[in-house]
């Protein structure tokens, strides 16, 4: 008999079984080990079925379609990325990138303004960009031009605000891509963002990092002729889908209430004043107010009858596009915080000037 077994089980019957059965203990212990961006989208949809039930089953069909037409992004990004990783290639990419930062800059913020991508479509591509290596000043830039324009939004915005002002939105989104690419570059060289992705994300989002299977960091791009890499292709891509897409999730939901419960006619009543604060007031309220580029058109239209300055319509919009709360969501999960409110300062203050200079020449001429 061993003497120390019976003390211990004593203890244990003493303290520990009535600890384990307390009342709703295996309850609470569950909903514990639920990951929170789920509980609170579960909550949310909850809350919706209390209070709002006649809105249950639109939010529900917002956020799924939704969901269903960003899946092609979100499978390409993430299989993209867990390829590079699995091929040992990310830093390779990466490095080319690096050496050739400025023009990477310039490619991004064009590429960026001309691209199909919405403010939450371009989340997972910059994920893949960010995890494959590419220089965060490059991303950066590609990051605010591309939900600002496409080729799609320039023909809406051109029917429903003018080529002039269609013409002036795509440029103004090259600026200021190029002027967030620079001045990231200019806080990196000064040793800021190192590494500016989340640890969850650069850690298979939560779990084990399997790419320290792989030997050597040799590249080999048939990763199919290789067992391990194809685990890690499988298990970082499986990761990166269910990190963002809860994220996305979330943003998808929210956004649906946002589309239902802030009417046009509230815009207008904040947004349609022409005095001195217009710019920086709709750049401000643009963040939140934003519904997607395409509804945010005729509401503009609106406002700019109802008195708007076109530099302040300017300035809501791009604003808006760049940091919707949607997006903005999507961007909190993917990087530190600190990089966070840099990209929130930079869409500010890019929408706010781009806003101020189309003012100022429509002024002059």
């Amino acid at each position: 008999m061993i003497p120390n077994q019976s003390c211990c089980d004593a203890v244990d019957n003493a303290y520990g079984t009535e600890s384990r059965e307390k009342p709703g203990s295996d309850i609470i212990d569950y909903l514990k080990s639920i990951d929170r961006t789920w509980l609170l989208i579960g909550l949310i949809f909850l809350a919706i079925a209390i209070g709002l039930p006649s809105h249950l089953l639109n939010s529900v069909r917002f956020t799924v379609n939704n969901l269903w037409s960003i899946a092609p992004f979100l499978l390409l990004s993430a299989t993209v990325a867990g390829y590079l990783e699995a091929a040992s290639a990310d830093r390779m990419i990466g490095k080319v990138f690096s050496d050739r930062v400025v023009l990477a800059i310039v490619s991004a913020a064009v590429f960026g303004a001309l691209s199909p991508f919405c403010s939450c479509g371009v989340i997972p591509l910059i994920a893949a960009l960010l995890v494959a290596g590419v220089p965060l000043a490059a991303v950066m830039a590609f990051w605010v031009a591309s939900p600002i324009m496409s080729p799609s939004m320039f023909v809406v915005t051109t029917a429903g605000l003018g080529v002039e002002f269609a013409v002036v939105k795509m440029f103004s989104a090259i600026a200021v891509g190029l002027s967030a690419g620079g001045l990231t570059l200019l806080l990196q060289q000064m040793g800021v963002f190192r590494s500016p992705l989340r640890s969850s994300l650069v850690s298979s989002c939560g779990g084990d990092d399997p790419a320290h299977k792989l030997k050597n960091g040799v590249t080999a791009w048939r990763v199919w002729q290789y067992p391990e890499r194809v685990e890690v292709l499988r298990e970082k891509t499986s990761a990166m889908v269910l990190f963002l897409g809860k994220w996305l999730t979330l943003a998808f939901v929210l956004e649906s209430l946002m589309i239902t419960y802030v009417p046009a006619e509230l815009l207008g009543q904040w947004l349609g004043s022409g005095s001195s604060w217009a710019i920086p007031l709709s750049a401000v309220i643009g963040v939140p107010a934003y519904l997607n580029g395409f509804v945010a058109v005729p509401v503009v239209a609106g406002l700019i009858e109802n008195g708007m300055t076109p530099g302040a319509a300017l300035s809501f919009m791009l604003a808006g596009a760049m940091t919707s709360i949607p997006a903005a969501i999507a961007v909190f999960s993917l990087v530190k915080r600190a990089l966070f409110f840099w990209y929130v300062l930079l869409a500010l203050v890019g929408a706010m000037a781009a806003g101020w200079s189309y003012q100022l020449f429509l002024t002059l001429t």
